[in-house]
């Protein structure tokens, strides 16, 4: 388990620091993460890649020239923000566009996309890469579903290395596609891992018994074995990746002549020398099959905290991949060959502009409206803190088990800059939207997107002129979900936050209209939403992480419509504190 820590939620970005005070020489930090802190040739493509923390080496240890330029980082196995990855990006942008690559998980694919779009209308050519190796995640006939796991360095080192040798955009981005095309990875696990601060792991494995098909963010595996011998686990890898020989793959005889990078990944708590008597028999029956193994890479490259557990991963080569695979890098954690001296001149430095965002002015009742927006996220806070470790237990069940210190850090944000707003004289409309900004980048993952949103939805509807009604607000909330369905493409019966979020905006806008004052509408909403919330313990889950393990979900409620319950309920408790005199009469 983990052990050393400080603040829970301060962990991901204490080990940011760390992690460039010990590695000055390839990276410096900026905000949202880290970039090269070696000069990059004018006008070629930039490679930013992220995820998660918890995944070291993955993604800051494959910072470096020949490798990616830029890694944004988010919480503990949550993904960035978009603003940071638009930040990171801005930074890494060489002149000839941004290459985004990362794992195919929904929070990434959420902001990474946020990210591009913003970039785009900028005018930098942004384009990304959304890497599909792991073959339990989801049959082959949908792989676009598949998850990214080990396979991650594959892609982003050919396109790194076809992105150092001047090709152009059209060209990286096309060498990314066949690679990930072309890359197999599948996984086993022994024990769950602990993120700092849990006094449990995110899940356990029978004594004796082996998880297998699982992923890197603590996900429980697809089924269970008996622990094999390290020849079994060899057999068990090898066969399960031969079932599936990707197309384009030119096969001479018995496979003879076929050229593989075999990857064989510690999770966290495997030692390397467990590693290389499993490697020894992986390499034998490669042989066997007439395999020719290039490069073959033993060790830890990308993990999951503490987790014991292991994958393989085969990586089908042509011979341009093997050029670039071969190509010259050096990265704190991924090194090869020799680059040139030029290259590894430090860099100028990179400006970031620290700009306080001007407030729009604002009629006096909004800006009394927005001290008791600031009163009703103050109250989302107080009931997020106490119930983070319960949010995080549920998330766990099936997922990953960091929704609490998620919500965590994104209510937190959000009082510190609703604080900052509501000081310097803003209206309701923009302390919401400078609170949404915020939750949504310290957040990170799908619920710091999905939060963000709503906050902005319901800053739409508000306005900050007039002091905000039942009318207005009952619009702000049905805008919120018509955002979070469009955008996160889930709908009622899914087991997520919208399970409980479609039935509040019903209840509230029914109430709103037959005449309820807002605070009487919220109270009854909030109690139709508890109920929803309840009721997503019989939902199976179809959208996120939990999908692929979802009877393990079944008699638990979903975390995201759990705490959604809790804050509508909080902040219905601020308004019978707030109301004015002729709203309670």
């Amino acid at each position: 388990m983990t052990r050393l820590f400080n603040e829970p939620a301060a962990f991901a970005d204490e080990m940011i620091e760390g992690f460039v005070a010990s590695h000055g020489r390839w990276v410096k930090r900026v905000s949202g993460g880290v970039v090269r802190n070696t000069k990059s040739t004018p006008d070629t493509v930039a490679l930013v890649i992220g995820g998660g923390s918890g995944h070291y080496p993955a993604f800051a240890g494959l910072v470096g020239q020949g490798l990616a330029h830029g890694a944004a980082m988010g919480n503990l196995f949550a993904s960035p923000s978009a603003q940071q990855v638009y930040n990171v990006a801005k930074a890494a942008d060489n002149g000839a566009g941004v290459l985004l690559g990362y794992g195919n998980y929904a929070g990434d694919v959420l902001h990474f996309t946020q990210a591009q779009e913003r970039l785009r209308r900028e005018g930098i050519d942004c384009r990304s890469i959304a890497v599909t190796d792991d073959v339990s995640s989801a049959p082959l006939a949908e792989s676009a579903k598949r998850r990214g796991i080990a396979g991650d360095l594959t892609v982003f080192k050919v396109a790194a290395a076809a992105a150092e040798a001047g090709y152009s955009m059209d060209a990286v981005v096309d060498i990314a596609e066949r690679a990930n095309d072309r890359t197999r990875s599948f996984g086993v696990a022994f024990s769950g891992c602990t993120l700092p601060g849990a006094d449990h792991p995110l899940f356990s494995v029978t004594e004796g018994r082996m998880a297998v098909g699982m992923g890197i963010h603590g996900e429980p595996g697809i089924g269970e074995t008996d622990i094999p011998t390290a020849d079994g686990l060899a057999e068990l890898l090898v066969s399960r990746l031969l079932t599936e020989i990707p197309d384009g793959v030119t096969l001479a005889g018995d496979k003879t002549g076929s050229r593989v990078v075999p990857i064989l990944n510690g999770l966290g708590s495997v030692k390397y020398e467990e590693l290389f008597v499993v490697y020894r028999r992986v390499a034998q029956l490669l042989a066997e099959t007439g395999l020719e193994a290039v490069d073959p890479q033993v060790g830890e490259l990308v993990t999951s905290f503490d987790m014991a557990g292991t994958s393989l991963t085969l990586f089908w080569l042509d011979d341009e991949l093997e050029t670039l695979w071969n190509a010259p890098a050096d990265a704190p954690a991924f090194r090869r060959g020799a680059v040139t001296a030029d290259a590894l001149e430090a860099r100028d430095a990179v400006e970031e502009a620290d700009v306080e965002l001007s407030i729009p002015d604002a009629t006096a009742d909004s800006r009394a409206a927005a001290t008791r927006v600031l009163a009703a996220l103050d109250a989302a806070k107080t009931v997020v803190d106490a119930n983070a470790h319960e949010l995080g237990r549920i998330d766990a069940i099936a997922g990953d088990g960091d929704h609490g210190i998620g919500m965590e850090r994104g209510v937190r944000a959000a009082v510190e800059a609703a604080t900052d707003a509501v000081g310097r004289g803003a209206g309701a409309a923009t302390t919401l939207y400078f609170a949404g900004d915020a939750w949504a980048d310290k957040a990170g993952g799908t619920s710091g997107a999905l939060w963000g949103m709503a906050l902005h939805a319901v800053a739409d509807a508000v306005g900050d002129i007039k002091a905000p009604d039942g009318v207005a607000v009952a619009a702000g909330v049905a805008g919120a979900a018509a955002a979070i369905m469009e955008f996160g493409k889930a709908k009622p019966g899914d087991k997520t936050l919208v399970d409980v979020l479609v039935p509040f905006r019903d209840a509230l806008t029914s109430e709103v209209v037959a005449g309820k004052s807002l605070t009487e509408a919220w109270g009854t909403a909030a109690a139709t939403a508890q109920e929803a919330a309840d009721a997503t313990a019989n939902l199976l889950p179809l959208m996120g992480r939990a999908r692929p393990h979802a009877e393990k979900s079944l008699g638990t409620p979903d975390a995201g419509a759990v705490s959604m319950a809790l804050i509508i309920r909080a902040i219905h408790n601020t308004f019978a504190e707030n109301t004015p005199t002729k709203e309670k009469a």
